[in-house]
C-alpha cells in the first residue's frame, strides 16, 4: 500500500551524487540567480496555465468530468489530477490524469508533471501533425535533446506493431503518431525532472496515468500503479467494469526480469508480504513499490524505467465512463466496486463520493493503517465536451493487456 520507504531511510541512499564544497562555493552566486530565474518563468507558467479556459486541476466538475482529491493521514497530499478540455485546441479531444507523487518531494514532482506533460505531449503531437511524414525528429531545443542517454524506447517500426485498427491507413497513422508523441513526452519529461534546478528527484517521483480522448479513440499511456477503469455495458446491457491498464508492479515477470537484468532487487517486506518493492543492489532503499515512474533517479541504473506502457481503446455507445485513479482507491476497492459508485452518483460530485467511499473503506478493512491520498477523475464519454462550463473549489473492445483485478 505505501510506494516507498520513509524519507528519512531514502535519504541514506548510498548511490546519491556528492558535490564538492569548493566548486560548490565558486558556483553559488550563478546557481542562486539560476534559480530565482527558473522560479520566476515557473511562476509566470503556473499563472498562464491557470488561465486557460477549460483545463481543470482542483476539486470540480464540469458536463465532461469530475474530478476530487483528498489528503491521507501519511502527511502532505501528494497526489495531483488534470482535466483538460478542447485538448490542443482541438474541441473534440480531451486530457485526463491522475498522478500519485512519493518521496520526501512526491508532492513537487506530481504536481510539476501534472503541469508540463501535457503541454509536451501537445507540443510534440502538433509537430507530428505537421511534419511530412508524421514521424519526423522534434527540435531538441523546445523540448529537450532525446539523444544523449541510452534507452529502451521502441523505435518506429517498433511501433507499427500497434494493433491494426480497422477504420483506414489515415486514422491508424493518427493513432501511431499520438502514441508515438506519448512514449516521447513521456520520456522528455523525465529527462526535465533530472535536470530541475530546485525539485530533488533522487529519491522521489510520481506516477502517472495519462489520456487522451478524441472523437472515439481513447489513448492511456501508463507509469506505476495508477489506474484507468472503463464503464460499460455488456450485451445482456448490464454495467460492468473493464480495466484499461496495467498496474506495473515490480513483480510482474517482464518488469521483474528487467529489474533484474540491471541488478535491481525486488522483494517484499515480512510484515507486508503482499508488497512488492525495488531495491539498490548493495542496499535495502528505497524499497519502491513500482517498476516504473517519473524521477526516482537512485533506481533509474537498476531496472526503474519511466516508459509508458500504452494502451488503445475504440469507444462505443456501450461505454459510459472512465475513472482514472491513484491507488488510495485501488487499494480499498475491486474495479466493479468502483464503476457501481460512479454510475449511481450524481456526475457533478461522482468523483468525490468514490473518494470518500474509499476513505470510509480504509477506515473498515485497515483500521490501524494510515488512509493513503486519494485522486479520482472521472469522465463522462456522452457529454458534450466543447462546454466550458466548469467548476472548481480551492480546496486542496480493444485493450492492450488488461489485467485481472475484478
Amino acid at each position: 500500500m505505501g510506494s516507498c520507504l520513509s524519507g528519512a531511510e531514502a535519504s541514506s541512499v548510498p548511490y546519491a551524487p556528492a558535490s564538492s564544497s569548493g566548486s560548490a562555493k565558486a558556483k553559488s552566486s550563478s546557481r542562486k540567480r539560476q534559480m530565482r530565474k527558473n522560479s520566476s518563468f515557473e511562476s509566470k507558467m503556473e499563472m498562464w496555465l491557470y488561465r486557460i479556459p477549460g483545463r481543470i486541476f482542483l476539486n470540480g466538475s464540469s458536463d465532461a468530468a469530475s474530478l476530487f482529491t483528498r489528503q491521507g493521514k501519511k502527511g502532505i497530499n501528494q497526489d495531483a489530477m488534470i482535466v483538460w478540455e478542447n485538448f490542443g485546441s482541438k474541441t473534440d479531444t480531451i486530457l485526463c490524469g491522475v498522478f500519485d507523487g512519493h518521496g520526501p518531494f512526491g508532492h513537487m514532482v506530481a504536481k510539476k508533471v501534472r503541469d508540463s506533460l501535457p503541454l509536451k505531449l501537445n507540443a510534440l503531437w502538433e509537430l507530428k501533425v505537421g511534419s511530412p511524414d508524421g514521424h519526423s525528429d522534434f527540435s531538441s531545443s523546445a523540448m529537450g535533446s532525446m539523444n544523449s542517454e541510452e534507452t529502451s524506447i521502441k523505435t518506429i517500426e517498433d511501433l507499427k506493431t500497434f494493433p491494426k485498427l480497422e477504420f483506414g491507413e489515415n486514422h491508424s497513422d493518427t493513432i501511431l503518431t499520438l502514441k508515438e508523441s506519448f512514449v516521447k513526452a513521456f520520456k522528455v519529461m523525465d529527462k526535465e525532472l533530472k535536470l530541475h534546478p530546485q525539485i530533488d528527484c533522487y529519491c522521489s517521483g510520481t506516477t502517472a496515468v495519462t489520456l487522451v480522448k478524441q472523437g472515439h479513440d481513447l489513448l492511456i499511456g501508463n507509469v506505476g500503479d495508477s489506474r484507468a477503469v472503463l464503464g460499460t455495458r455488456d450485451k445482456n446491457n448490464s454495467l460492468i467494469a473493464v480495466q484499461l491498464t496495467v498496474d506495473l508492479k515490480p513483480d510482474l515477470p517482464r518488469e521483474l526480469e528487467r529489474i533484474r537484468l540491471c541488478r535491481g532487487r525486488v522483494f517484499a517486506l515480512k510484515n507486508e508480504p503482499e508488497v512488492a518493492r525495488v531495491w539498490l543492489p548493495n542496499c535495502d532503499s528505497p524499497g519502491l513499490a513500482m517498476a516504473r515512474a517519473f524521477g526516482d533517479f537512485c533506481l533509474k541504473d537498476f531496472g526503474l524505467i519511466s516508459i509508458p506502457e500504452i494502451s488503445y481503446r475504440r469507444l462505443t455507445d456501450r461505454d459510459e465512463f472512465v475513472v482514472l485513479a491513484t491507488d488510495g482507491i485501488w487499494d480499498v476497492l475491486s474495479n466493479n466496486e468502483v464503476v457501481d459508485i460512479v454510475a449511481s452518483a450524481p456526475r457533478s460530485s461522482a468523483a468525490r463520493t468514490l473518494v470518500e467511499s474509499a476513505i470510509r473503506a480504509w477506515r473498515f478493512k485497515y483500521p490501524y493503517a494510515k488512509v493513503d491520498d486519494c485522486a479520482v477523475v472521472c469522465l463522462f464519454l456522452d457529454s458534450n465536451s466543447s462546454s466550458h462550463a466548469t467548476s472548481q473549489s480551492a480546496s486542496n473492445e480493444q485493450i492492450v493487456s488488461p489485467q485481472k483485478n475484478p
